[in-house]
């Protein structure tokens, strides 16, 4: 089974097998991400990343019907392949964190292939479960609580802006917005190192828009969102000068 990026194991939530887990946030790390250099992000949390993060978009998994695969934003965390300037010795050194990590070790996922129905799953291999210190998960009636409960709230928000998020790429991407973006940064002395493999939003395409398109996307948000993609990608040049600084 193939796991998403930062989880080594998702074994589905269980009120018998996780009935003495809690949460020990000061046991906690993000040492699975450490080599992420960038990380999924829901188009309604682009307002705040666009301060620190480039968003980009990438293709992923594979099209259907002959149509190419379904395009998903991320915020670029690092330069380089397995590389995340935004964590240090375990710890998020960002001003904001996407969802994406927030939610971890837990995520939802579906329990049979393509059944409808999710649960609660945890990555049983994070450092910051314990039995005797921290947030229990269940109570001794096996009942979730007010802990559980707020996150299980937290992971269907999550989930219903990720089904938003592929809506809003899918209207862009049907608009023949994206091409692949380059991107050339010098590190110290050493080589230019060229970043490639993304996709971003081609400003002359956006201009050819017809004035019902360019409408329905101010109406619906989307033109919102493309300004603050194209913002963001300054942040490239501060992500090259972070790396400078190391």
């Amino acid at each position: 089974m193939k796991f998403p990026p930062m989880y080594r194991s998702m074994t589905a939530l269980d009120t018998v097998q996780h009935r003495e887990l809690r949460v020990s946030q000061a046991a906690a790390t993000l040492d699975n991400a450490k080599d992420l250099n960038a990380v999924f992000l829901n188009v309604v949390e682009f307002a705040d990343a666009c301060r620190e993060f480039a968003i980009v978009f990438v293709r992923t998994g594979e099209g259907k019907d002959g149509k190419p695969a379904p395009v998903a934003p991320l915020a670029v965390l690092g330069l380089n392949q397995g590389e995340n300037l935004f964590l240090k010795d375990g710890q998020w050194q960002g001003e904001y964190a996407p969802a994406y990590l927030r939610r971890y070790p837990f995520c939802m996922a579906r329990l049979e292939a393509g059944s409808d129905r999710l649960a609660v799953c945890v990555d049983d291999s994070w450092s910051g479960f314990s039995t005797t210190e921290g947030e229990r998960l269940f109570d001794d009636k096996g009942e979730p609580t007010e802990f559980t409960k707020g996150l299980v709230t937290f992971l269907e928000s999550f989930e219903t802006e990720s089904d938003r998020t592929q809506q809003a790429c899918n209207e862009m991407d049907e608009a023949g917005l994206f091409e692949e973006m380059r991107f050339e940064a010098q590190v110290g002395d050493g080589p230019k190192i060229e970043v490639t493999g993304f996709l971003a939003v081609n400003h002359e395409k956006l201009m050819a828009l017809p004035d019902d398109k360019v409408l329905a996307f101010h109406r619906n948000g989307l033109l919102q969102l493309v300004e603050m993609h194209r913002l963001s990608l300054a942040n490239m040049s501060r992500l090259a000068a972070k790396r400078n600084k190391l």
